[in-house]
Parts: structure tokens; sequence; C-alpha cells
């Protein structure tokens, strides 16, 4: 059973609702209609008429035929709330209330993201035309981070075609597509993240291992220092948060990924090659890492999933297929549970 079988039925169980706001796009429009239909949430679209008959007549079919409501959220009386409240949470760095009006009349994101804010969807789910920028800077205006996190993340969702020589048949690789260079500091944020990620796509405990070049003081250097401070970081703050994971690092990747090289390499360490969790030194490690686990192991990988964000928003990739949103949208899903 690979990844999107395990996702699917928790989704369909869950009874969510999922804003898609990019409804100019026919993409979504089919992929709304697929999400309906098969019973994975209850999607909310939002388009202009014009833009969702232009959308509509590419896919051949309507939204209103399943049942699916569409936003015009240009005019939608919704939006006088949803500026108020926007108003409210940015007034502090110079909105006013004309421009919190504006904001919400005139850009789909930020429409959507204050929908989730005012609880009247569970998820958000764009980007198949919006830029990644875009994306995380109406999450953060609109939605902010996490309780206790203060910085946004995202993982990639590795369903490898070959278990671990542990046997795992998933692994998350994270920061693999947002925070170029995080310190120390910051990636207790993206371990603490990703550690509540795993546990609501896939379930049971994370076992984080922070990846270097050395093993436990094999080699010697300032990148070597910041895996150690973060694993001891983390250890420390999973500690008093009662966050049930296993942490250990700095350590080498065939440490973390096979138990004969764990052993050897990390003797009595909580991680002997048992590692589901991959928390790599910087962007390009992780980016690098995924993209060669996906070409080269024939891995399908799932993301970027955004995670530290006080409520699920995710982004898409902007060549995304329909079914690449139906996936993506039960991840968001999942991620609220």
């Amino acid at each position: 059973m690979n990844f999107l079988e395990t996702v699917f039925p928790k989704a369909q169980a869950a009874n969510r609702r999922i804003v898609l706001p990019e409804g100019h796009d026919p993409r979504v429009i089919a992929a709304a209609i697929k999400i309906k239909d098969q019973k994975i949430a209850t999607p909310i679209v939002l388009a202009t008429k014009a833009e969702l008959e232009a959308a509509e007549a590419k896919v051949g079919d309507s939204l209103a035929a399943h049942g699916i409501e569409a936003i015009d959220y240009t005019q939608s009386p919704l939006a006088a709330d949803l500026a108020a409240a926007l108003f409210e949470r940015r007034k502090a760095k110079g909105m006013t209330e004309e421009e919190a009006d504006a904001t919400v009349k005139g850009k789909r994101l930020y429409f959507g993201n204050m929908m989730l804010n005012r609880g009247l969807v569970d998820g958000l789910v764009a980007g198949s035309i919006a830029s990644t920028p875009d994306m995380l800077r109406s999450a953060f205006h609109c939605v902010g981070t996490a309780k206790g996190i203060s910085l946004a993340s995202a993982c990639f969702v590795m369903d490898l075609k070959v278990p671990t020589p542990s046997g795992d048949g998933v692994l998350l690789y994270a920061d693999s597509a947002v925070n170029p260079c995080p310190t120390a500091e910051q990636l207790v944020d993206i371990a603490q993240a990703t550690a509540a990620t795993y546990k609501a796509l896939v379930g049971g405990q994370p076992r984080l291992a922070f990846l270097s070049f050395s093993t436990k003081g094999s080699a010697k250097h300032e990148l070597v220092d910041k895996m150690r401070i973060a694993r001891e970081l983390t250890e420390k703050r999973f500690a008093e948060a009662g966050i049930d994971a296993v942490v250990d690092g700095e350590m080498q990747a065939d440490a973390a990924l096979v138990p004969s090289v764990g052993a050897s390499k990390n003797k009595g360490g909580a991680i002997q090659g048992n590692a589901n969790v991959l928390i790599f030194p910087d962007l390009q490690c992780g980016n690098i890492c995924y993209k060669l686990t996906e070409r080269l192991a024939g891995a399908n990988a799932f993301g970027p999933i955004l995670q530290g964000v006080a409520k699920p928003v995710n982004d898409l990739s902007r060549g995304c297929s329909a079914d690449d949103i139906v996936g993506v949208a039960a991840i968001t899903v999942c991620q609220g549970l």
C-alpha cells in the first residue's frame, strides 16, 4: 500500500472543508470535482463568475453539477468580516482598514487564508498559479505560526520504492523547500514541526536524525557543531513539551538509515540505522537529497508539505496535475486531525 492509499481513508473519515482559491485554473476545477466525488473533503472554490465559466468550459464540467460551492471573493458578503479580522491582525504593522478591505477583495489567497483564520474552512490548498513567496506571505499574515513555533518550514514525504534496511517505507525530509540556511535554534522549530507532520500523516513515533558529515564527533567543524547543538536543544524542548519522539545526532546518513552501520558508528545512540525523519543542515542538502531519492531510487515525493503554520496550508507545484491537487488536499486534511 502506497502513502496516499493510507492517507485517503483518513481524509474521507474526517469530513473536513478545504478552500481552493485558484478557481481560475481548470486543474483546480477538475480537482475540486474529484475531491467531492471521492469524498476526500468538501471543497470550496474561489473564483469570479467569469473566471469560473472560463475554467469550467475548459474542463467540460461544472462545480454546480456536483454540488460544490463557488465564492466570488471580489463581491462576497463574507469580505467585511474577513477584512475586519485581517485589520486586527495587521494594524500593528501599519495596515489600515481600507487596505485590509482591498486586500481581502483583491487577493484570493488572503480571502482564502482569512476563511481559514475564521474557521470557515479547515485547510487551504493553492499554488498551481501563485508563487511560493505569495503563498507563504499570505499564510503568515493571515494564519501565523503554530503555538511554540516561530518559523514555518516544509518537508517532503518520500514514499520509498524499496523500504529502508530497518523496514520503513516512508521517510520525511526537512527542511527541503523553505529555509535556505537555518540556525541551530531554527532547526529545533523545523524538527518539532516535522515530528508533528510525521505523526499526522504516517503515524507512530517519529525518529529524528540530525544529519551531518560527522557521527558523534568523528569530525570537527562549525557545521558539525550546529547539528549537535540543534539536537541538544531539540531534546530539551521535546522533554519540556512532552513530545514523544526519538532524537539523535549529529550523524551521517548511513548511520541514520543502515542498522549495521549505525551499530558500528553510533554505539549506544538512540538511533542506530532506524531513523524515519531526516533533519538536514540546510536547504541545499535537503532539496538535493529528496531529488536524488526520487530520481535514482524511484521514490514518490509528496510535497513540499508546509508545516509550523497554525492551521493547515499547502503549496502546490506550478506543474501539478488535478490528481496532484487531490493528493495534497487529502494530506492537508490529515495535517489538521
